[in-house]
């Protein structure tokens, strides 16, 4: 764990957060800083093929070391970080035997990490936890992937008495700001699958995720003076009020859980004549996706018919599917996890995803990828911890997968 420990903490120390109003990739050339240190390091340990192209899409292999045929398969991580909250000049803290009690993150600034608001914590008493010092997001989301990912090829470099297949691992930039996969060479990582070392806590294990959407609408008005405007002024502001007033009041990402979707209107801006409000939408269900989509233009249209021409004007851009249909017909992907997690005295945490991963690109792209727990908790943020010991359980796993591919592939006859 001291090993997984250090790799972590020289991860997290670099800055590698993303921009989402950059068209480049990588969107930012602070990532480049931790992409080469990453192709080093795999070099270092004996890694081959390993490659980095002109994205930063990172790429290596760990030969097999059996011959039986055995399908390739991989593990996939993220180096970018949320560009929620700053990732500039980190300092982890290090906690080890976690009491249960109140964690003051920064003194100075009064900053507590306390299981009376993070109830999770008590989960972790007696562990080794890896927090922020307050100031910044820690880097875990996911950091945590990546080092969880190396130390396991390592081990297994180091003990070839563990059969397994070919294994590729790739590292991407952008995840964060949904372009992880965008630019990533399915055919060049070959692989029959894969999964994203990218969920929380111990034991999640998740094939399904929302299909989503962003939205723009945007609203005319007519500007005149207020003293003489009636029957002749169109506020758009008050346009924009009214079509979120008209969105279902309790389909917010505050008030749904589970597979419930939801509109979450996250940005307005706008004058009398001109407005807009930016949102997203969200459902597991492709049929309910769908439905939201026709209800925004609905409430445009509705709008519309008070004036002449249209002054409401809705644009739809689809973000990303549910990677479930493209799972299920490969259902024994997610068995051999199962079986994985369990054979290590983890029980799997089955449950759809409130958001969207790489491993949604990727399953659509051909290569299906569910995603695996990574250990870390409140990602994006000041209050992001991790524990050691659920990295070194998400290192366990990565490596059980392995061997069981090697073992269950051939005794269940699947491919």
């Amino acid at each position: 764990m001291e090993h997984l420990l250090d790799r972590f903490l020289s991860y997290v120390k670099i800055d590698t957060q993303s921009n989402p109003e950059s068209q480049n990739t990588p969107s930012t050339d602070k990532q480049w800083d931790l992409a080469k240190k990453l192709v080093l390091e795999l070099q270092q340990i004996g890694l081959e093929e390993v490659s980095i192209d002109d994205n930063a899409y990172i790429m290596a292999t760990l030969p097999s070391n059996t011959t039986k045929e055995v399908p390739t398969i991989g593990f996939i991580s993220h180096f970018d970080t949320s560009p929620d909250f700053s990732g500039t000049n980190v300092h982890p803290k290090v906690i080890e035997n976690y009491d249960g009690e109140d964690i003051v993150l920064n003194s100075a600034k009064n900053i507590v990490l306390s299981p009376s608001y993070f109830e999770d914590l008590l989960k972790y008493k007696g562990q080794t936890l890896i927090t922020t010092d307050g100031t910044t997001l820690l880097g875990a989301d996911d950091k945590a992937g990546i080092a969880e990912i190396i130390t396991a090829m390592e081990y297994l470099i180091h003990h070839p008495e563990i059969k397994h297949g070919k294994i590729r691992i790739a590292f991407t930039p952008d995840e964060e700001i949904g372009r992880g996969a965008h630019k990533f060479d399915v055919e060049k990582f070959g692989a029959e699958w894969a999964y994203t070392m990218d969920g929380s806590q111990v034991g999640e294990l998740e094939y399904e995720n929302f299909n989503a959407a962003g939205v723009k609408v945007t609203f005319s008005g007519k500007s005149v003076h207020p003293g003489y405007a009636k029957n002749k002024m169109v506020n758009a502001i008050q346009l924009a009020n009214e079509f979120i007033s008209l969105l279902p009041k309790h389909e917010t990402p505050e008030n749904t859980a589970g597979r419930e979707g939801f509109f979450h209107v996250y940005h307005t801006e706008g004058s009398i004549e001109n407005a807009s409000i930016a949102l997203i939408i969200r459902d597991h269900d492709s049929e309910h996706f769908e439905a939201r989509k026709e209800l925004l233009s609905a409430i445009a249209e509705k709008i519309n018919l008070r004036f002449k021409e249209p002054m409401v004007h809705v644009s739809i851009t689809d973000q990303y599917r549910n990677m479930r249909e493209k799972v299920e017909p490969v259902f024994h992907i997610i068995e051999i996890a199962k079986e994985a997690m369990e054979s290590l005295g983890i029980t799997p945490i089955i449950k759809p995803i409130r958001g969207g991963t790489d491993g949604s690109q990727l399953s659509f792209m051909g290569l299906p990828c569910p995603n695996i727990f990574a250990g870390g908790h409140n990602f994006h943020g000041k209050y992001e911890y991790v524990p050691l010991e659920s990295m070194q359980k998400a290192t366990e796993v990565i490596i059980r997968i392995c061997e069981l591919t090697c073992t269950q592939i051939e005794k269940d006859g699947k491919k």
